[in-house]
This record gives C-alpha cells, sequence and structure tokens, in this order.
C-alpha cells in the first residue's frame, strides 16, 4: 500500500479545527505540527500526548507522525503507568499541556505560542505500515498488554466509520467530543476522522450540560455530537434546551431504546451506536431505535472458535477474540447477547450485570447506578452481585422496593451504596478498582 496523506483537507485555508471558537486552517495546523516536532527530544522515538486540548493532542499526533514517532496510548496516567512505560519503551518521553503534571518521564510541554504558517505548508504522506500508536489494555495480571496500530489500519478504519455514519465523502462536518482524545473511541472518531475525512475537530471536551449545547450551537453545520450513554443521559435528564444536530454517535457501553428515543426527539437526526474494542478498534454500527442488530464495517469478519467470536479482516491489525457473547445473523450482521464476564448466577438462577444495571436506571428516581460482581465476598455471600446508585431523596429500602417489581428477588443487591456521585471515569465507565473500593469502605463502616 503506498504512504497516505497526513490530512484529506484539499486546500491550505480548508478548516481543520475550532479552537476557543476560532477556526483553525489547514496551514495554521501543519505549521504548529512542524514546529512542535523540531522540539522533540532527538533520539526519543515513543511519546505520550498528556493534553486535555484536543486540538493540541491532534497537532502532538501531527508531530510525532511526521517525524516518524510512535505514540502511546494508555488508559490512563500515572506514576505505576509511567514505571509501566518506560519499562516497555525507555526512550519515552510526556508531551502536555499540564504545568502541574509530575512525571519521573522527561517532559516537553506543550507551546503556547502558534508560529505562522508558509504560504503553503506541505502535507506529508505516511507510510501504511508505521506504527502510529500502542494502545494499552489490562492484562490479567494487571500489567498493561500493548496493541499495535498502523497508520494503513487506522485510515481505512475511519475511512469506513465516515461511510457507515452516513456522512457525504465530499461534504465538511464538525466533531464535537465529550470523550477524551486518549481514548480509543475518541481517537478514532473525535480525531482521526476529522482530520482523514475532510472534517473539523473540536479542541475542548465539554462536560457539563450548558457547556456541551453551547458548543454544540456554535459550530456550523452538518455538525456531530460524540458521546457516552451517561454524557447523554445527563444531559437530556438537566432540561437544557439542545441544538439541532445532523448525527448523535454513542459508544462505550449499550444505549437503552428509550435514552436513545429521546435523544433522536431532542437532536432531530439520527443517533447510532459503535461497537469496538481497544484490541480490535471500530467494528460495528447500529441505530438503536431500528433493532438490535449491529452491522460490521466493510471486510471485517467475525468467526465462532474456541467457545469464542473472532473478529478478523478489514482494518484489524490481526485476529481478535472479543469479550463479548456474540450470535451472528450474517455476514455483516450479528447481534450482543452479554459480555462473557458480565454472568451472574446466583443459587441456579442466571442474568448479566448489563441487564440488572438497566432495570435499576429504570426505576423512578434513580439518576445514575451500576451493578457490579464483588472482587471478595463474605464466607457466607453465595455470590450476590452489589450495587452502586444515585437516587436524591430516596432510602435505599425504597430503591430495593422498586427493583423487587423488576428482578428476581435473589438478584437484589447486597449491599445496594447510595452515593451523590458515581465516580465515573472520563468515558463514563466505572472502573472495577473504585467500586471493589467503595464495597470495602461500605463493609468496613457497616455495624
Amino acid at each position: 500500500m503506498p504512504p497516505i496523506p497526513l490530512l484529506s483537507h484539499p486546500l491550505p485555508d480548508s478548516l481543520v479545527a475550532w479552537r476557543d471558537g476560532q477556526p483553525v486552517s489547514r496551514n495554521a495546523f501543519m505549521a504548529h505540527a512542524r514546529a512542535l516536532a523540531a522540539q522533540m527530544p532527538e533520539g526519543r522515538r515513543h511519546y505520550l500526548a498528556h493534553c486535555a486540548d484536543r486540538y493540541r493532542f491532534a497537532v502532538t499526533l501531527a508531530a510525532g507522525l511526521t517525524s516518524g514517532r510512535t505514540g502511546l496510548l494508555p488508559s490512563t496516567f500515572n506514576a505505576t503507568v509511567a514505571s509501566q512505560l518506560k519499562a516497555f519503551a525507555e526512550d519515552a518521553f510526556v508531551v502536555t499541556d499540564d504545568p502541574r503534571l509530575a512525571t519521573d518521564l522527561p517532559l516537553l510541554m506543550f507551546p503556547d505560542e502558534s508560529p505562522a504558517p508558509a504560504d503553503d505548508e506541505p502535507i506529508p504522506a505516511i507510510p501504511a505500515d508505521h506504527p502510529v500508536a500502542w494502545v494499552f489494555t489490562s492484562g490479567s495480571t494487571g500489567d498493561p498488554v500493548p496493541h499495535r496500530k498502523t497508520w494503513g489500519k487506522l485510515v481505512a478504519n475511519v475511512r469506513a466509520e465516515r461511510g457507515e455514519l452516513g456522512l457525504a465523502a465530499d461534504t465538511p462536518f464538525a466533531v464535537l467530543g465529550t470523550v477524551p482524545p486518549q481514548h480509543m473511541y475518541g481517537f478514532e472518531t473525535t480525531v482521526l476522522m476529522p482530520l482523514l475525512c475532510g472534517g473539523q475537530l473540536v479542541a475542548e471536551r465539554p462536560f457539563f450540560p450548558t457547556e456541551i449545547t453551547e458548543r454544540l450551537a456554535a459550530l456550523p453545520a452538518p455538525r456531530l455530537l460524540v458521546t457516552t450513554p451517561f454524557h447523554l443521559r445527563n444531559l437530556l435528564e438537566s432540561g437544557q434546551a439542545v441544538p439541532a444536530a445532523d448525527r448523535v454517535v454513542s459508544a462505550t457501553a449499550p444505549l437503552d431504546v428509550g435514552l436513545a428515543r429521546r435523544a433522536e426527539a431532542a437532536f432531530g437526526c439520527p443517533l447510532l451506536e459503535i461497537y469496538g474494542s481497544t484490541e480490535t478498534s471500530q467494528l460495528a454500527t447500529r441505530r438503536t431505535l431500528d433493532g438490535p442488530q449491529w452491522r460490521l464495517f466493510p471486510n471485517v469478519c467475525l468467526s465462532q472458535r474456541d467457545d469464542a467470536c473472532w473478529a478478523s479482516g478489514g482494518h484489524v491489525e490481526a485476529p481478535m477474540p472479543l469479550a463479548d457473547v456474540i450470535a451472528i445473523d450474517g455476514p455483516r450482521a450479528f447481534r450482543l447477547c452479554g459480555r462473557n464476564s458480565d454472568l451472574v448466577n446466583v443459587a441456579g438462577k442466571r442474568s448479566s450485570v448489563g441487564y440488572l444495571s438497566a432495570q435499576l436506571l429504570a426505576v423512578e428516581g434513580v439518576r445514575d447506578g451500576a451493578f457490579f460482581m464483588p472482587d471478595t465476598a463474605p464466607a457466607d455471600d453465595i455470590g450476590r452481585p452489589a450495587a452502586l446508585a444515585v437516587a436524591p431523596g430516596m432510602s435505599a429500602r425504597q430503591v430495593l422496593a422498586g427493583l423487587r417489581e423488576r428482578i428476581d428477588p435473589v438478584f437484589l443487591p447486597r449491599p445496594l451504596i447510595l452515593l451523590d456521585q458515581l465516580p465515573r471515569n472520563a468515558t463514563g465507565k466505572l472502573p472495577r478498582e473504585v467500586c471493589d473500593r467503595l464495597l470495602s469502605e461500605h463493609r468496613e463502616a457497616a455495624p
């Protein structure tokens, strides 16, 4: 495969990004990337882009690609992860826009000044087999497991995504994301897709409903909101007036039909879900209101073997087993039947964590909530799930009474822990170690 250009924007003044409400041209973006690449430490080929600003993250990515470097994308970043990354790539350094960041890895502060562009900054072509990034998942031992992402496969991935989302190839679009660019979903959909498909990324990552609606309303059409079920639920329940959009895209967790219906009515556009994983990248899409079937990206295949469903072909770097139980309905169609690790078996009765969490969220008065299976349990426990919930003005007894009307009593959580807010991460997920810590603290506080 021949080298592929870094950007797909046809003209020097084509818009690549929006930052602080101001447009950024292709020329300005490339000048910024060229200047940053010149400041990267010589002899160090692996970098971590620790930038909250999505534009700065994208500039760092472009600087890394044009200088032949490879990014490191861990799921989180702290002292332990820094040590693990150094063991993986001893030449690693960090590019950051956070002056408070403390790490033992060499630091390069993202420069505040934007360089003046030339009349026509060149657009380099990147070899298709160049390793763009190593992304890391948590292994069974707790050590991060690296997965390589190459330029050609990533380009094929996001070009397929553009088509599956129904975006015209010759129409610029603006992408606002509530997810971080370091997460695989955010990396692909809010950074790579606009860069490689003629779109415009948005530097800011709004969180609160007012921030989301204001940022979205300020963008030109066509415009996309890339978000998660958690952020979407918070937005729609805030009472905030919602601007029109051309697409709403959701991932990281299954979306219930009721929330999808409310979202489509509010935004006046289709809502599409993306299914994938860090290991495989994006694999499929569906419009939630059209039913449970997912549609695979072109050239991606699923096959059942060794009691697992494997993804291969297309942009998938190597055949990879999936964490979900999947029913294959045809060459490009499948249904999700739960996660392999999601099964709950109590006293011979079976359910799933996902189903139980959905029933908890359906209890009137519950604003947020999730079931989980504890890693440890008292000796007299029969393997019951626990749950966290946000239910202002309600007691645990009231929430349990509502749950009792929706699930078999054998699956009622032991315990149900009421909180003011669930400690979700930037993509709306609840880290397992956080759930276990809250459960441990609850047990220690119990009389």
